[in-house]
């Protein structure tokens, strides 16, 4: 029986050999993820994780809403944006999280598309099948996409710039989530409130449900944010 570590190795080995070939040049953007998983054989949750080896081999960024950028070799230093994060605390990261994401989202409902609810939408049912079957590694995956989709979904550049940094932040975060995989249902819960919210158009609430799922991750693994007080008990 093939693991799941085998297939994400194999599609790395072929990503890669693609990419020294020039199938795809410095600037291109990958093909979807559904037609390149469904060229490939396999599910999107392994492309996922073998899009993520690649971005830690500098080889390609992931854009959230928009695809996966290929990169010139040796424009970005593998290891430097999660050296970046290295000594942070996962207390730190959930305060990174408060301060940026809530506020993300006020703006995101006042703008986005129909089309861009839709991709939302697709990835919260990536969380949803992933808790049905019962698959912990989907799960997180399909959360850290959803996150980093609204992370790019604003157009102001000086968020553009600091996502690849958030990014390795949610990253670090996703080592917990992993030990905990019986939170993916309350997490699914809170994301499509969120959701819910953002297709509204309602900012506020958009904002306010975001600062209650962050909390509630801080919960859930023990830790209670200390939060400014013009936000009592959000």
């Amino acid at each position: 029986m093939i693991t799941s570590s085998t297939v994400v190795n194999a599609v790395v080995d072929k990503l890669r050999q693609a990419l020294s070939h020039g199938q795809w040049r410095s600037g291109d953007m990958l093909p979807g993820q559904r037609e390149l998983a469904e060229q490939m054989g396999i599910s999107r949750p392994s492309l996922r994780e073998a899009i993520t080896v690649l971005e830690t081999l500098g080889l390609v960024r992931s854009m959230p809403g928009k695809g996966v950028l290929v990169l010139e070799p040796g424009e970005v230093e593998p290891m430097q944006a999660a050296n970046a994060v290295a000594g942070a605390s996962l207390e730190d990261v959930l305060q990174l999280r408060y301060t940026l994401e809530p506020f993300i989202v006020g703006l995101v409902a006042q703008s986005i598309s129909s089309k861009e609810i839709g991709q939302l939408r697709l990835t919260l049912m990536d969380m949803r099948e992933a808790l049905e079957a019962n698959d912990g590694q989907a799960g997180v995956n399909a959360y850290l996409a959803f996150h980093e989709e609204l992370f790019t979904l604003t157009a102001n550049p000086i968020f553009q710039s600091v996502v690849q940094q958030t990014s390795n932040a949610l990253k670090q975060s996703a080592e917990v989530l992993r030990n905990s995989p019986e939170h993916l249902a309350a997490r699914l819960e809170e994301n499509e409130a969120v959701v819910r919210a953002i297709r509204n158009k309602d900012s506020a609430l958009a904002s306010a449900q975001m600062r209650r799922h962050i909390l509630q991750e801080g919960l859930r693994v023990g830790i209670e944010l200390k939060i400014p007080d013009e936000h009592p008990g959000t």
